[in-house]
């Protein structure tokens, strides 16, 4: 397992680079092919290809999700190689998500071993994943409205607990016209379109609803051009995250009545939902019972917990399908130099998705 973590992780492959992600898909197919799987390579032009591995036929069939792309730029492995020391392994991509992807095969070689299953297995990789999942979320739905079971190999939370709630996660761009005047010689005439998007930031700001699980983000702001002109254009980009059915709908018609505070300005307003939810409800708590249930069966204490993160398990959820997700490996630090994962939790989380396909 550790040598096939170490090959993926030294195939950089950031979601923008094509070529970098289709190496990475390059082995995973080669890697189910070897297993026995039925492999097919979905062509994508605005991203990485998708991969697919399906092991048996017909219905009743387990999903495996997994995503090929990470956020690390090429050239990232100079100051950040794949290395293990103190029972951590580290590198680019090893918690996100590149030990999902050896878990994933590392269970379906135990299970042709001891064989096989009594299941139809299929395993999706995708490539766009950390970029919005705009190419894939039409194959993953097709694929879980096809499944019993949903597995994300998304990392599990650091104390080693599954996903099983998520926020749904949106975003808005709010974007001001002016009037640009010369800062000395006609402000008065002018329309500060920088002026207008603070008014604007802190009415959006004032949407967050913590009761509710609400939270909205202006987390870019962009305007003006040099100190000495009244600038005509300023934007913002905003992070929403929601958690409670209707509060989407809530905040987005909250944001369409913003209207502008300066006479003279005007505002454009665009966006949309990513995400859904993905809530601890009555299918989520059933799901994991049962799987706790499972992991019981071979020494493991399945704990539950959850996240203001997203993932391609939030598609999944709205359409009722038992969905796990954290079924990866656990580690801290995604997305930054410190990313790691425990080396024993590859075979601890292997263990355990060979159960519950066995046992579902």
């Amino acid at each position: 397992m550790k040598s096939l973590l170490k090959q993926l992780v030294e195939i950089e492959s950031p979601s923008h680079d094509k070529a970098a992600v289709d190496r990475v898909g390059a082995l995973v197919a080669d890697e189910a092919l070897k297993l026995g799987a039925d492999v097919e390579v979905i062509p994508n032009k605005k991203a990485g290809d998708h991969v697919v591995a399906r092991w048996g036929s017909g219905e009743g069939g387990i999903l495996l999700m997994c995503h090929m792309d990470t956020v690390f730029p090429l050239g990232t492995l100079k100051n950040m190689p794949y290395r293990e020391a103190d029972g951590k392994i580290f590198g680019p991509g090893t918690m996100d998500m590149k030990a999902g992807i050896v878990i994933c095969l590392a269970a379906m070689a135990e299970l042709k071993r001891s064989g096989g299953t009594k299941r139809p297995v299929t395993l999706l990789c995708t490539s766009d994943e950390e970029i919005g999942s705009h190419t894939s979320r039409k194959y993953i739905e097709e694929f879980a409205k096809q499944s019993v079971l949903v597995l994300v190999f998304e990392p599990a939370l650091p104390d080693g607990s599954l996903k099983t709630w998520r926020k749904g996660v949106g975003g808005f761009w709010v974007k001001v016209k002016g009037r640009a005047t010369h800062a000395g010689g006609d402000h008065e005439n002018g329309r500060n379109a920088i002026e207008e998007i603070a008014h604007q930031v802190l009415a959006i700001q004032k949407l967050t609803d913590y009761p509710r699980q609400t939270t909205l983000n202006v987390g870019v702001i962009n305007g003006g051009t040099v100190s000495n002109v009244v600038p005509e254009h300023a934007s913002v980009e905003v992070d929403v995250r929601v958690m409670q059915p209707g509060e989407w709908e809530r905040i987005d018609e909250e944001m369409k009545k913003l209207q502008p505070v300066l006479d003279g300005t005007t505002l454009h307003i665009s966006g949309g939902l990513n995400r859904p939810p993905m809530p601890f409800d009555d299918t989520m708590k059933a799901t994991f019972e049962k799987a706790k249930s499972i992991a019981a069966g071979i020494g493991m204490d399945l704990k539950a917990g959850g996240t203001g993160g997203a993932s391609d398990g939030n598609f999944v959820a709205p359409f009722g399908i038992p969905v796990l997700d954290g079924m990866g490996a656990t580690g801290e630090g995604a997305h930054s130099d410190r990313e790691f994962i425990l080396a024993d939790s590859l075979e601890e989380k292997k263990n355990l998705l060979v159960e519950l396909i066995k046992q579902w």
